[in-house]
């Protein structure tokens, strides 16, 4: 394997990414090397890695080659492995498109969270169409401090609890993983989202990533937020045959998520490409 790695930083909503194109899945990604990567200050910076690879070279997608030829390996910050991420997949899709492998409209892309389906308009949005949610029966609480609130279990292909607060600076730093019970709940952790209405159909949130603490936006807590709002105001789309449309403020800008009465749920927001470089073979050495 040659030593030089290319690598490029991208944002959506500055929920922001390393990418480290791989077609061939060539280049070892050990944990500590993600992390090392994401570091913001002795690596490149990134709430997560997008390692952009054939869907036919790795081994969990090959079952899903045949519907999309590319897979997005994502890594949370920390290089924990993630199943999904929504502001990840437009970066993702954006960079295909600047590197010339796909051009406007409609592009399959496989993920741990199934395939999504990836929308490149010419206005330079990006729309994804996030699966569908499901609902986990039981309760659930969230805590921060001296306070807690019930939470919706939702899950985007990763599993998300949503409360409904008064102010978000009720979120507290988001630096550590907001308590939750009962500890059964998520035995592989959860992404924590808090929201506030902001007006008919249109609500702000702050969100804690699993693996990466708080990041400025997160694609598939968004599309939970919507959803569990949705339920909320006594929405659902699969009930009524009337979509369910609701702005998210995020710290980092805006998403627009639509809940189809089918269930699939579409995100669209922007995705953006900010460098290239290379990374260094002898820092890449000690990283890993």
């Amino acid at each position: 394997m040659s030593t030089r790695i290319a690598f490029l930083k991208g944002h959506g909503t500055e929920n922001d990414f390393v990418i480290v194109p791989d077609p061939e899945n060539a280049i070892d990604l050990p944990p500590a090397a993600v992390a090392a990567l994401c570091d913001r200050r002795a690596g490149i910076g990134g709430d997560g890695l997008l390692h952009v690879v054939w869907s036919a070279a790795h081994p969990e997608a090959v079952p899903m080659a045949a519907e999309a030829e590319w897979f997005m390996d994502y890594r949370n910050g920390d290089g924990s492995i993630a199943e999904m991420c929504g502001n990840g997949v437009r970066v993702f899709a954006r960079y295909l498109q600047r590197a010339g492998h796909v051009a406007e409209g409609d592009v399959a892309v496989a993920t741990r969270g199934g395939v999504k389906t990836v929308h490149i308009a010419k206005d330079g949005d990006i729309t994804v169409g996030m699966g569908r949610a499901l609902l986990p029966a039981g309760d659930v609480t969230v805590s921060v401090g001296e306070h807690s609130w019930p939470a919706r279990n939702v899950n985007m292909g990763n599993p998300h609890a949503v409360a409904f607060v008064e102010d978000l600076a009720q979120a507290g730093d988001l630096y550590t993983p907001p308590p939750f019970s009962p500890p059964g709940a998520y035995p592989n952790g959860v992404n924590v989202e808090f929201v506030v209405d902001r007006g008919p159909g249109h609500v702000a949130m702050r969100v804690h990533e699993r693996g990466s603490g708080e990041t400025r936006s997160c694609g598939t807590g968004a599309c939970a937020v919507a959803v569990a709002t949705a339920r909320r105001d006594g929405a659902d789309p699969a009930v009524t045959g009337v979509p369910a449309t609701y702005t998210v403020d995020v710290p980092g800008g805006r998403l627009v998520i639509t809940e189809q009465p089918d269930g699939e749920i579409e995100m669209t927001g922007p995705a953006v490409i900010v460098a290239e470089g290379e990374i260094d073979a002898d820092w890449w050495t000690d990283a890993r």
